[in-house]
């Protein structure tokens, strides 16, 4: 017996000295998360690029290949299961959140390795990476160009691109046997994005761009070896590889192209579109309950801009009234691009006053706006440019002027709130400059919050001091409603049957934007289904979540609170942001 007791005392201290304490764990739990940050900028190099991570501008995977497609797999499973050993009870509430988070990242992607779409459809107008690697290749992009080594290192990475190329083509060629064939409006519209690259002018070249601006210090020599190089690069392996791409797709694929719209038509293209709108909107919505949303949204907003219509006296109907505001000279009241630029840090100072009554964390992260630079303003939407993990670039809000006088300023606070204050530069700065998270959620991006919140900003306007003009609101009106509008549109077109046609109509009928401008965005959702959603599924979320807090919490709401609640987690899926607002009012 004494034997037994002192065996089982033996056992007993040395369980003691091998038990983690919760500080171990935390530091585990972390080392795990570095390792999968780590992994994902090695399994996507051009991601690290733009991240600014310098260190794999030589490579470009074949992300079509099988070999990769099985290492992405296990990347996932492998931390899938590392999860599952950390037990919440001993993790803190912010890592069991990014427990959550991370494994939602895992389940979702294993999820789409399921279908074949990707695989079989890898190039469309708007969304492939053969797109991303023309912007690189312009030279004015992420991928650096200062150094020798870096324009080395580009040829390097272009090989590989080739690559991905070839196999795009034979991929396609397969899919059209397999029945997975983009919409014949598609192919029209890649056509000249591929035909653009065989240009057989080399020195014309978009992969030549690069060499039009050597920095001073590369020698003669290293110029002419690095031009030796691109010269062979362009004339051997992009202009033959994107003819023939080009030939392909002009010819037997075009031939193949589907005259239907939506993605229900291509293989098991019902269970894609489940998992597009899962994927886009981090919610279990449904098709028919989102298109049910949009059609009421819809009918809402008319309203009001019919109610904003009769305020200023026009008397036509709703469509002359679009037209009347986009042509108003009295709405293009500037002369040089410096006042619009004035115009947008008015806005900001008139805001200040109430920003510190609903936000009481604001970013240390600087902000400007800034025209957006000439080489790319004639094409360019007002867009949000993050500062630098560090705080020490800051955030740029730039605005494309192409002609200052005829840029119409009805729509300029609604605007600002979303792509500016205190849209993306407070949701993207405030998680940049959050210690509690880790890395790989400082770069996170979920659209249904990120764009949701951006839209939701949009409607702080009034409570911002903002707004007073009725033509202001009726901007941010017409911002919401061509949001609305994709719920009914996406819906309509991957779940009822819609044909591109129908859904080009009834979105001329329900908004001003040019009927050139509205075929765009709906091959756009016809590209990537699902996507368009997540805008104003994300703005109702938090909505709805305000409003619930509003009630249940009464006096004690705190509209500084909530929204720390909304931004300190950074971007987050909506059922996770859902759950946490909870959590909170049942704390207060």
């Amino acid at each position: 017996m004494l034997l037994m007791l002192l065996a089982f005392t033996a056992c007993k201290e040395e369980s003691n000295e091998n038990e983690q304490t919760p500080e171990m764990i935390s530091s585990d739990f972390n080392a795990m998360l570095d390792s999968y940050y780590e992994d994902g900028l090695k399994l996507n190099p051009v991601q690290a690029t733009f991240a600014g991570d310098d260190r794999y501008d030589d490579q470009f995977p074949n992300f079509l290949d099988s070999s990769y497609v099985q290492q992405v797999k296990a990347h996932y499973e492998k931390y899938k299961n590392q999860l599952e050993s950390f037990s919440d009870d001993d993790l803190s509430e912010t890592e069991q959140l990014t427990k959550e988070i991370l494994a939602w990242e895992c389940d979702m992607n294993l999820e789409g390795m399921k279908f074949k779409k990707s695989e079989y459809m890898p190039i469309d107008q708007m969304w492939s990476v053969n797109l991303v690697m023309g912007q690189l290749a312009s030279g004015a992009s992420a991928q650096p160009f200062e150094t020798k080594e870096d324009y080395m290192q580009w040829v390097k990475r272009v090989d590989g691109f080739v690559q991905w190329l070839e196999t795009a083509e034979a991929n396609m060629r397969e899919g059209m046997t397999q029945g997975y064939v983009l919409p014949k409006a598609l192919v029209v519209k890649v056509l000249p994005q591929l035909k653009s690259l065989t240009n057989a002018n080399t020195a014309e070249h978009l992969f030549y761009s690069p060499l039009n601006n050597f920095p001073e210090t590369l020698s003669e020599a290293d110029k002419e070896e690095i031009t030796a190089a691109y010269q062979q690069l362009i004339e051997e392996k992009i202009v033959p590889t994107y003819q023939s791409l080009a030939d392909f797709m002009e010819n037997d694929y075009m031939n193949n192209a589907r005259e239907t719209s939506g993605i229900t038509d291509i293989p098991n293209g019902k269970a894609y579109y489940d998992y597009q709108i899962k994927l886009y909107t981090t919610t279990t919505m449904s098709a028919e309950e989102i298109h049910e949303l949009g059609l009421s949204e819809v009918a809402r907003i008319r309203s009001e801009m019919e109610a904003i219509k009769k305020e200023v006296g026009y008397e036509g109907d709703l469509t002359s009234f679009f037209d009347y505001v986009r042509n108003n000279k009295d709405l293009m009241p500037y002369t040089s691009a410096e006042e619009v630029i004035d115009n947008f840090n008015a806005i900001h100072e008139r805001m200040k006053p109430q920003l510190q009554k609903l936000f009481d964390n604001t970013p240390k992260t600087p902000f400007e706006v800034r025209r957006t630079e000439a080489f790319r303003e004639k094409s360019a939407s007002a867009e949000y440019n993050p500062g630098s993990l560090d705080g020490t670039r800051p955030g740029i809000f730039y605005v494309p002027i192409p002609e200052a006088t005829a840029y119409n300023v009805y729509s300029d606070e609604s605007l600002f709130l979303h792509e500016a204050i205190p849209g993306h530069h407070y949701q993207i700065s405030l998680t940049q400059e959050n210690e509690d998270l880790p890395t790989f959620r400082k770069t996170l991006w979920y659209s249904g919050y990120g764009e949701g919140w951006a839209l939701y900003s949009e409607s702080l306007g009034k409570e911002l001091g903002l707004y007073t003009d009725p033509y202001q609101y009726f901007g941010m009106l017409g911002a919401e409603m061509h949001r609305a509008i994709r719920l009914v549109v996406d819906t309509g077109l991957h779940s009822k049957g819609w044909t591109r046609e129908e859904a080009i109509q009834y979105s001329l009928e329900n908004e001003a934007e040019s009927e050139a401008a509205i075929t765009s965005e709906i091959e756009r959702y016809m590209a990537n289904p699902g996507q368009a959603l997540s805008y104003k599924i994300g703005q109702l979320k938090i909505r709805e979540l305000r409003q619930k807090a509003e009630t249940q919490l009464g006096d004690a709401f705190d509209i500084g609170q909530f929204h720390n609640q909304v931004l300190e987690t950074g971007c987050i899926p909506l059922a996770l942001l859902e759950d946490k607002i909870n959590r909170w009012i049942d704390t207060q």
